[in-house]
Parts: structure tokens; C-alpha cells; sequence
């Protein structure tokens, strides 16, 4: 499971969610599994039964508020009984730069919890919050290929190795589209089933030609040849003309491949001299972006020729 500790948020994100310690240094290595944030309103008032722990626990106006009108024996007892019962909470965070009610940073230290202030209002804190979280807790994996924008979508180029993935890369870029990255692509898989590739930090804007070696794509083409990153929404596998392989000739095969949850579009296109595979992928991009609108173009074709095969079925349709 992938989680970041409460020492990290500290540390990493400290500026920009102007955060301060207030108590439980010794404490820092509790760790935040997800992204989701909770409002412990109900578990301060005494009704516990849905809180979840697990989550970094976000204090605001009306909390902080409540906890300072209400019974201070009350509070107490509820405080303890949220955090004797639930021993995973990361941390609770007060916001708008709150004034932390004695009760609630008593019971911080005797479990053990720590207790952060953020200068940031509420939303805004949620916000950058659940957004950074999102990004580190994502599930994550790392692919051999190269990731090309191209006319809007992330198309993922793989296939053995010297089959030409980097030198179609290179020119896609050539023909105005961007470069996310070359020979190792990093996934993390997005709410929504949405696979965000990205270019590993040692590779960013570099780039391996076989007989060429490492070029600096950033110098030789400029910032604007490459994207940071891209949600992947095709995958082109290249691979040998092979005379006796089946290829697809009709689009209306769908065929799939799995990166994580998510079952990506796949395309096979066979490379011989003479393919401009640029030109191909382009169109593939194209092709797929159209499916994406709900239109088939190969599902079309067919209906077209079943529909001269058989005039009268046809006839029946239309009325």
C-alpha cells in the first residue's frame, strides 16, 4: 500500500499549505493512505459511529467553534472515545490559522496523534490537500516505451527493442506533436480509471537514438516539443512484418491491453520498409479519438455493406 507520512506532509508540503507543528513531533511517522479528507464534526458531538479514521482529520471554523461552546467534560469524553477506539488517525489539521482548543490538543498528545495548523481556509486546504494526496497515493507502475501526445491524446508507443519506437517518436515531434517520454514511461493510475503518464525525473527531455546516442530533445527542439504529462488514451504496438500473422484489416476487432485497473485501446501495426509509421500513428490517434465521440467509423462501413448485401432488411430498419 502507498502512503506518505505525516513527517513527509510536513516536510514537502509545508510552504505550500503554509502548515505549522503544534504538538507530536515524536509522531511524524503515522501514515496518511489515502486521499480522502474527514470533518470529524459528528465524532466531537458525540456520534462516532461513521468516523473514519483513516483519513487526515480537517478542523475548521465550525469545529473549532463547537469545541469551544461546548461542555468541557462532554468534549472530553467524546475526544477520548474518537481516538481510544481508532488508534490508525494520521493527523488532525486545524485551518484559517484556528486557535487550538485545549481539550482536543490534550487528548493529540495523550494518544499520540499529531496536531497541524494550516494558514489556508478550509476549501482551500481541502483542495490542495486532496489533490497533492491523490497525486503520491495513486497506484503506480513503470512501462518500457515511449509516450508521444499526439493531436490531444496520450499514445503510448511499445514493441521490442530496435523496432523504432524512439525514432517514430522523434518524428511525431517533428510534425508538431509533444514528447512525455522516452524508453520508460511512469503510470499512475487517476480517479475515474485514468492513467496519467509521466516522463521518471533522470529522463525528462532526454532521449536515446540508436546511432545517434542521448540527445537533449528540450535543446534541439525547443520546451515547447515536450508535455510533462498526459492521460493515456491509446497504445501502439510495433512489431515485425511477419507474412503468415494475422493483422487487422477491418477496425472492428476491439482489442485491449491492461496497465494497471484500466483496460487501454491497443493497435498492432506491423512495420516493413516503406510504413510511414508517424503518418499511421497519427491517424490511429485520429481514428481513436473519434471512438472516444461514440463514432465507429468501421461500424458504419459494415452496417453500409450489410445493408447492399440485404435492401429489404435494410428497408425494414428504416421504417
Amino acid at each position: 500500500m502507498r502512503f506518505v507520512t505525516v513527517g513527509n506532509l510536513l516536510k514537502e508540503y509545508r510552504a505550500l499549505l503554509k502548515l505549522e507543528l503544534l504538538s507530536g513531533r515524536a509522531n511524524l511517522k503515522r501514515k496518511i493512505t489515502t486521499a480522502e479528507v474527514n470533518r470529524p464534526g459528528l465524532a466531537l458531538a458525540g456520534f462516532p459511529d461513521h468516523f473514519r479514521a483513516e483519513r487526515v482529520q480537517i478542523i475548521g471554523r465550525g469545529e473549532q467553534s463547537y469545541c469551544m461552546k461546548a461542555s468541557a467534560k462532554s468534549l472530553e469524553a467524546n475526544i477520548e472515545r474518537m481516538f481510544a477506539n481508532h488508534h490508525e488517525i494520521p493527523c488532525l489539521v486545524l485551518t484559517r490559522k484556528l486557535k487550538a482548543p485545549q481539550t482536543l490538543v490534550r487528548a493529540c498528545r495523550k494518544f499520540k496523534v499529531p496536531l497541524l495548523r494550516s494558514g489556508l481556509d478550509t476549501a482551500d486546504f481541502v483542495g490542495e490537500i486532496t489533490a497533492m494526496l491523490d497525486d503520491r497515493l495513486a497506484p503506480l507502475t513503470r512501462v518500457h516505451g515511449v509516450l508521444v501526445d499526439v493531436y490531444g491524446l496520450g499514445v503510448m508507443i511499445q514493441g521490442e527493442a530496435g523496432i523504432g519506437k524512439s525514432e517514430c517518436a522523434l518524428e511525431l515531434v517533428k510534425r508538431g506533436h509533444l514528447l512525455v517520454s522516452d524508453d520508460i514511461v511512469e503510470i499512475r493510475q487517476k480517479h475515474g480509471a485514468i492513467l496519467d503518464g509521466a516522463c521518471p525525473e533522470p529522463l525528462k527531455h532526454y532521449m536515446e537514438v540508436r546511432g545517434l546516442g542521448i540527445i537533449d530533445m528540450k535543446l534541439l527542439f525547443g520546451i515547447g516539443s515536450l508535455m510533462p504529462h498526459t492521460p493515456i488514451g491509446l497504445l501502439i504496438h510495433l512489431e515485425p512484418w511477419d507474412p503468415t500473422a494475422h493483422y487487422e484489416r477491418t477496425g472492428l476487432e476491439r482489442v485491449t491491453k491492461k496497465i494497471l485497473d484500466v483496460e487501454v485501446p491497443m493497435v498492432r501495426i506491423p512495420v516493413s520498409p516503406g510504413r510511414n509509421l508517424a503518418v499511421l500513428i497519427e491517424v490511429a490517434s485520429l481514428n481513436q479519438q473519434l471512438k472516444i465521440d461514440g463514432d465507429f467509423p468501421a461500424e458504419r462501413f459494415n452496417q453500409r455493406i450489410l445493408a447492399r448485401m440485404n435492401p429489404r432488411r435494410a428497408r425494414t430498419r428504416r421504417r
